[in-house]
């Protein structure tokens, strides 16, 4: 999935989207559980790691050089 469509996606906190996806309509076997969870925790985890990314690329452009300092 492209990082447009994962901005456009609604953000909800993970608790929630782990609630709908344990009370939801469609009984889960163990296995596609684990497997529908494991992914939801790997995309809010990429979707936390890109945004600390983008806020470490933000500030070191704002932020001088050293070596224009002198």
């Amino acid at each position: 999935m492209t990082q447009q469509a994962e901005a456009s996606r609604p953000q909800i906190p993970l608790q929630d989207r782990l609630r709908q996806l344990l009370d939801g309509p469609v009984a889960l076997d163990k296995r596609a559980l684990l497997g529908t969870l494991y992914a939801e925790v790997s995309r809010y985890e990429t979707l936390a790691y890109v945004a600390g990314w983008n806020d470490a690329l933000a500030t070191a452009r704002r932020c001088p050089r050293r070596g224009e300092d002198a």
